[in-house]
């Protein structure tokens, strides 16, 4: 069983140990509500779920959320979810299991863990022992795979590369660093940049990704004044545009081969609205990179789009619960293979 709860949405599915989502249902998430409010959606996302023949069938739950998440405590706060501040989401939702017939062990994961799990089982980063995945859209985020193992911490919250300072003298970044990755190359920074340096929207238009690089839905035009006009703006050779999906790049790549040089990934993948930009992105995090990823066990490094998608959360979601929380002999299929590959 697969929940993910984000800004704009709360999803349910149940999820086959192939992958294959059944059951899916969704409610947008609830907006000028308090904690309860909000709870209700998800309410009735279990609900839905509960209809299904398989509900039964669940062997355990994985709960994915936008953060900051605390794994250790089961709580959320989720910065684009303001009625909820320590939250006790995982209690909660598996209270609302039992009560429909399903007393099943939970897990609470943050969305760029969620993601991680996701890309290991099924994704980009499929067959890679020691991987590093990243959200990079309207903020930065991330998890780890470390010996083909999820690795979120004791707090749910290794991983989180986007509060990697990575400009010693860089701008104040809103979690109270200083010189952020998040703070140059989300999706809000890039728009943010290009326009302080005088770049503005267009009347032209050019290609965008399926879902702007700051997260926004649809393909971005050089009329948006958002992260998705740079990037269109930046495909038609505008060079305030290009100037700033290098510098994006150059923190990338920097944070990147930083990690990697930490802990020895093979791989970085790289989901999100910002990476849908293509290679006006992954362009420069290349070329950058070769000047950060220096010594002779980084230098093999890949940097390669994610490949799941929308699908991420939920499908993380779930392997996020068969790779944290241990199998259960009296109620495991046993054709379920662990989601590592």
């Amino acid at each position: 069983m697969a929940i993910d709860i984000g800004g704009t949405k709360i999803a349910g599915a149940l999820v086959q140990p192939d992958g294959t989502m059944t059951a899916t249902t969704r409610r947008p998430t609830p907006r000028g509500v308090d904690a309860e409010g909000v709870m209700a959606a998800v309410a009735e996302v279990v609900a839905d779920l509960s209809g299904s023949p398989l509900w039964s069938s669940a062997v355990r739950c994985g709960i994915g959320s936008a953060g900051p998440v605390d794994t250790s405590r089961g709580t959320v706060s989720p910065v684009n979810i303001g009625a909820w501040r320590d939250f006790p989401v995982q209690e909660r939702i598996a209270a609302e299991l039992a009560a429909r017939g399903a007393e099943l062990p939970t897990v609470l994961a943050g969305d760029g863990v969620a993601m991680t799990a996701a890309e290991h089982w099924l994704g980009a980063a499929r067959g890679y022992a020691n991987a590093l995945c990243m959200v990079v859209s309207t903020g930065v985020g991330g998890g780890l795979i470390l010996n083909n193992q999820l690795h979120p911490g004791p707090t749910g919250n290794a991983g989180h590369i986007g509060h990697i300072s990575v400009a010693f003298d860089g701008e104040p970044c809103v979690c109270g660093g200083r010189g952020c990755v998040e703070s140059i190359a989300s999706g809000t920074a890039i728009a943010r940049w290009a326009r302080e340096q005088g770049w503005t929207p267009s009347a032209g238009s050019g290609p965008g990704g399926s879902g702007g690089p700051d997260g926004a839905d649809g393909p971005g035009t050089a009329r948006d004044a958002t992260a998705a006009g740079v990037a269109a703006a930046a495909a038609q050779g505008d060079p305030i545009a290009l100037a700033a999906f290098d510098r994006a790049g150059r923190a990338l790549a920097a944070a990147i081969a930083a990690s990697a040089t930490l802990v020895e990934t093979d791989i970085a993948v790289l989901g999100g609205g910002v990476a849908a930009a293509g290679d006006t992105l992954f362009g420069p995090i290349r070329t950058h990179l070769a000047q950060y990823a220096t010594l002779s066990f980084v230098q093999e490094l890949q940097v390669v789009p994610a490949t799941l998608g929308t699908h991420a959360g939920l499908i993380g979601a779930a392997a996020a619960a068969t790779m944290l929380l241990p199998p259960s002999a009296s109620s495991e299929p046993s054709s379920a293979p662990a989601p590592t590959a």
